[in-house]
């Protein structure tokens, strides 16, 4: 028996359909609500970290990530400058422990049709172009309210609601959670490009006009490549200014951004964003009504965590209402004892490397600090 039988789930981004894949395989009704038309994913590329591949693995969809992505070993440190010399080579911990490569690179839309794909079938119903308006709930229930035609109309009652709604979460608003995403004073500048044959894993170049500029490679054809820099307001340029800021910021870098940049000059297209950082402290739910993923937490992707702890989430909420038999606070205590410490931790280790970049701090112990995270995140969640 379950704690469960009917759930709704808000947001169809990777939390999301995680926890729905794992509740319909047991048997919960699950409908996901989806404000946007159809599914999409923000962005070129994701870079996924063992834990990360161990929770597809648990949920079944691990044959299939594998095969759209790109795994690899270790991470190269380049130096600025024409000929961007390999000045460090390093090893990976491996997270999700030796059943799984270290590190894998993949399309974003690829693992979002992937997930979509297991979550209907393993029975979810996911409803696009659905907008949630409001939250009513009672203590054994929860009604779910969408915009209608002309005005809200209902849903349906739901024994939990799961907000997996992201950055700038309604679920989170309308629970009367006040904290929220704040930028952290970086922005970074993404494309999607052809993969040179002597990428075979990220590489990092520090110095330079910008704070850090890299790549992963994400298939057999093809990574992504980033620029970032002080945040700034570009959210207004056109999509060929946008291409000469990228153009002009990365010639300092020679080796693969030679490459990068001849995609660049023929169509590949730059976007632009800040990172944020923000975790909401304990409880992440109001009676019946829970938050994951980036609607709980988010920081910069400094570490590359920022999807693999969403997917935890994901796992360890599904995995407690599955196996227990009631909704009530011993499970929410446990929900957040395993999960607020492990999230916090990544929060802080990401501003913290993030913000060294900004003072130019040399004396930092970026690697002690990204170590010792990895360390912890190799133990299962």
């Amino acid at each position: 028996m379950t704690a469960v039988r009917k759930v709704a789930v808000v947001g169809a981004g990777v939390s999301g359909l995680a926890a729905a894949i794992q509740l319909a395989k047991a048997g919960v009704e699950v409908e996901v609500f989806e404000a946007k038309p159809e599914l999409t994913a923000l962005g070129s590329g994701i870079s996924l970290q063992g834990n990360a591949l161990r929770v597809f693995d648990a949920l079944g969809a691990w044959d299939d990530v594998r095969a759209a992505g790109y795994p690899f070993e270790g991470l190269n440190l380049r130096a600025p400058g024409p000929h961007a010399p390999i000045v460090a080579e390093l090893p990976d911990v491996k997270t999700g422990g030796p059943d799984y490569p270290a590190a894998m690179g993949m399309p974003r839309p690829a693992l979002a049709q992937i997930l979509l794909a297991h979550a209907q079938q393993a029975g979810a119903n996911v409803r696009f172009g659905v907008k949630l308006t409001g939250l009513a709930s009672r203590e054994d229930a929860v009604e779910v309210l969408v915009d209608g035609e002309d005005a809200a109309e209902s849903a349906g009652e739901y024994d939990l609601v799961i907000g997996a709604d992201g950055l700038h979460s309604t679920v989170r608003e309308l629970i009367g959670i006040d904290e929220n995403p704040q930028p952290t004073g970086m922005g970074i500048w993404r494309t999607f490009v052809s993969r040179p044959a002597e990428v075979v894993r990220s590489e990092l170049y520090y110095g330079g006009p910008v704070y850090i500029a890299g790549y992963t490679p994400t298939g057999d054809d093809t990574m992504y490549a980033f620029l970032v820099e002080k945040a700034q307001d570009r959210f207004t340029v056109s999509d060929e200014e946008a291409t000469r800021i990228m153009l002009d910021d990365s010639r300092a870098y020679g080796g693969p951004w030679n490459s990068i940049r001849a995609d660049l000059e023929t169509g590949a297209k730059a976007h632009y964003t800040w990172f944020t950082q923000h975790l909401v402290t304990a409880p992440w739910n109001r009676g019946r009504v829970v938050i994951i993923g980036d609607a709980a937490h988010s920081c910069p992707p400094t570490i590359a965590q920022g999807a693999a702890q969403g997917l935890e989430d994901a796992l360890v909420l599904t995995e407690l209402l599955v196996q227990r038999d009631a909704v009530d606070q011993e499970l929410w205590d446990q929900f957040h004892a395993r999960r607020l410490p492990r999230a916090q931790a990544v929060v802080e280790a990401s501003v913290q490397l993030g913000q060294w970049q900004i003072d130019g701090d040399r004396d930092a112990d970026a690697g002690g600090l990204i170590f010792g995270i990895a360390q912890q995140m190799a133990q299962p969640a």
